[in-house]
């Protein structure tokens, strides 16, 4: 038994939400500053220049009330901003417009599914809107601001340290990244930063009363990441605690190439931000009509989705990788909903089977809910073989479209003509190259018609429907 089993792991975790707005949240600028020249995506409120007023972006609010519904979480009817003070270059007013006292989406939860099929409940404690700051660049003995991200609207997503595994850390951040995309909240966009995790970790023996020095590992943009992190950071509070050390209080960045963790800064309390209310911008009241009618036009979640695929009878996993991208659980609830179980069950596996996606699950096209059912229909009827079926599932992710006619254009169709096959088998039972398989088969062995088929197959190049193949080799033999 290794000491580590001596010890739990106690995981919150806060996740930064890029908003999809079209302009930041004070001012008019671009909000997709992807691949532009620094400073480029900014006015005088970016800058932070004196005289210059904020003005709150309304879909923002939107987006966070759309948010709060995906959260399982109330909204407030009146929220604040305050100003987050601390003096940074990329920082340029000196303070950051945030909310928090009176934050707009109100405590929540979410389930997390993981791997064994159970899932992991996951507190929210509440989320706030805030701005984003700019980006420092370091050039050894000297740094370069970059503003184009000064401003960007985001929602901060608070949970309760309610997590006690690394997987259960990624499962978190993965059914978060559903519930933010689903419901149109972000693009998500991972490797440009629309989502950010910062994984606060504890450790301390099991069955304590009191949790241990906390460590936070900030800035981290992958699922991967997110449960590597916290697997290094148990072992390696662990290990300082069991040499006599104290895990203190800091932040801490993570190298991924190394798979280690770093020691950044030590952490500031509240008291060192020295908050107080904003005067520039007004509260943000709203009423319960207004907020029923924004989160009635959010659309179908992952939870709903996952209802649905319940009939479907196939593996978590299969589940897993539909859901790794909306446009996927789209097609097969739309499958399941024109042509029923089995025509969805299908398409679900060819899309966890043949698509390759990375954990972003950046998604092909979407094919016709008709080709689809098309497609579905020539594999049940044995018309395709089940790699011709898998190259035609493909081509449609790839935007072309009807499979009956690329089946044709591209001599996939297999032959179900009877009188056809049965010529072809009567040549290869006739072959001597048969002989051994053939007295194999009549002494029982029937492993030995799979030869056989082989035989048909290749003969036939590929068309011949080896069920049909395998039932005239049974009649005659």
């Amino acid at each position: 038994m290794s000491v580590y089993d001596d010890y739990e792991m106690t995981i919150g975790i806060e996740c930064h939400v890029q908003l999809a707005t079209k302009t930041k949240l004070f001012s008019s600028s671009d909000n997709d500053d992807r691949d532009a020249e620094p400073n480029s995506k900014v006015t005088p409120i970016d800058f932070g220049l004196p005289g210059m007023l904020p003005v709150l972006n309304r879909e923002a609010v939107t987006l966070a009330i759309k948010a709060g519904k995906a959260l399982n979480a109330d909204i407030a009817r009146v929220s604040r901003f305050d100003r987050k003070h601390y003096f940074y270059p990329d920082l340029p007013k000196g303070y950051q417009m945030s909310q928090m006292y009176e934050p707009i989406i109100l405590a929540g939860y979410i389930d997390a599914p993981l791997d064994d099929g159970t899932a992991v409940r996951v507190r929210i404690h509440h989320a706030h809107m805030e701005e984003d700051a700019g980006k420092l660049t370091h050039y050894g003995d000297y740094s370069l601001v970059d503003l184009n991200r000064a401003g960007t609207p985001l929602i901060e997503i608070v949970s309760e340290p309610d997590i006690h595994s690394a997987a259960g850390a990624r499962a978190y951040a993965m059914e978060l990244y559903r519930l933010m995309t689903y419901a149109g909240v972000t693009h998500g966009d991972l490797y440009h930063g629309n989502m950010r995790f910062d994984v606060n970790v504890s450790v301390a023996k099991k069955g304590a009363t009191e949790l241990g020095g906390r460590v936070e590992v900030k800035n981290l943009n992958s699922f991967r990441s997110v449960e590597k992190s916290a697997e290094y950071e148990f072992k390696r509070q662990i290990d300082a605690l069991e040499s006599g050390q104290r895990v203190t209080q800091e932040t801490r960045g993570w190298n991924d190439d190394k798979q280690i963790t770093t020691s950044q800064r030590s952490k500031e309390d509240v008291q060192d931000y020295r908050y107080m209310p904003d005067a520039d911008v007004p509260p943000i009241v709203l009423t319960d009509e207004e907020i029923a009618e924004i989160q009635a036009t959010v659309p179908k979640l992952p939870p709903q989705y996952r209802e649905e695929f319940s009939e479907l009878g196939v593996d978590g996993s299969v589940v897993g990788k539909i859901m790794s991208h909306k446009d996927y659980a789209e097609i097969v609830s739309a499958v399941l909903a024109s042509g029923g179980a089995k025509a969805a069950k299908r398409v679900a596996n060819w899309i966890a089977s043949n698509l390759s996606t990375d954990e972003t699950g950046v998604a092909l096209q979407t094919p016709e809910v008709d080709d689809l059912l098309a497609l579905a229909d020539m594999a049940d009827k044995a018309e395709i073989t089940s790699n011709a079926a898998t190259e035609l599932f493909n081509a449609l992710m790839n935007g072309e479209s009807d499979p009956r006619k690329l089946a044709e254009e591209r001599n996939l169709l297999q032959v179900s003509d009877e009188g056809a096959i049965a010529a072809i088998v009567d040549e290869v039972l006739a072959d001597p190259a048969s002989a051994k398989a053939v007295e194999d088969i009549r002494s029982g062995n029937d492993k030995a018609i799979g030869y056989l088929v082989g035989q048909i197959m290749k003969k036939s190049q590929g068309k011949a429907n080896p069920g049909l193949a395998q039932k005239l080799i049974k009649e005659r033999l």
